[in-house]
């Protein structure tokens, strides 16, 4: 059965982000295409990127590179679960997506946003560019949670029918993508080479 990461993507003291995840990741089990498990980057504490070489040489130096890299390797597909900030995504997806790049490739990724009126589509449409880059497959079939807080209560996030059956519909859709770009998966292209920065000299991000 095909491994699925369920991302939670924000980071802020008190973000609906933890229970809409929480709520997406057991929609995901309830469909049973996949193995699920939550992924919450708060509980992760990733820094701002603080590895000296080129991510697509993946010789990491640090401890929590390194775990964040067997976390995401293992994933066959990802559900990124975010709010809108400013018209994008936040900071911390953003920063945990640039920390690798093998470990993306040829993996399809669906969307579960929330905000206004907007429904943090505009984040999403970001992330899609962000996720094209690192050769994953982001799918159209999404859940957009609009005017959020109205499905907030005591008991946490209560989804109704329609979002329900959205999430159904982007889960049989990633489980299609998944199983299609399995085989470019299990035959990625050649590691990149890495040259040792010379000492007293940036290193590119470029």
């Amino acid at each position: 059965m095909p491994k699925l990461h369920v991302v939670i993507g924000s980071t802020r003291p008190g973000r609906l982000g933890l229970p809409i995840g929480e709520w997406a990741a057991r929609a995901a089990k309830q469909h049973g295409g996949f193995d699920v498990e939550l992924v919450d980057l708060a509980a992760l504490g990733l820094p701002l990127l603080d590895e000296p070489g080129h991510p697509r040489a993946g010789q990491y130096t640090h401890e929590h590179t390194l775990r964040w890299s067997a976390m995401v390797d293992e994933a066959d597909a990802f559900v990124f679960v975010t709010p809108e900030y400013n018209y994008g995504p936040p900071a911390a997806l953003l920063n945990a997506l640039s920390f690798l790049y093998r470990e993306w490739l040829y993996k399809p990724v669906g969307f579960v946003s929330y905000g206004g009126v907007a429904a943090g589509l505009r984040s999403v449409q970001m992330l899609k560019q962000v996720a094209t880059t690192l050769k994953m497959m982001p799918i159209p079939e999404a859940v957009a949670i609009p005017f959020v807080f109205k499905l907030m209560d005591e008991g946490g996030f209560r989804a109704d029918e329609p979002l329900e059956a959205a999430a159904t519909t982007m889960l049989d859709e990633l489980l299609r993508w998944t199983e299609a770009l399995q085989p470019l998966r299990l035959n990625p292209p050649p590691q990149a080479p890495a040259a040792p920065p010379t000492p007293g000299t940036p290193v590119s991000r470029v």
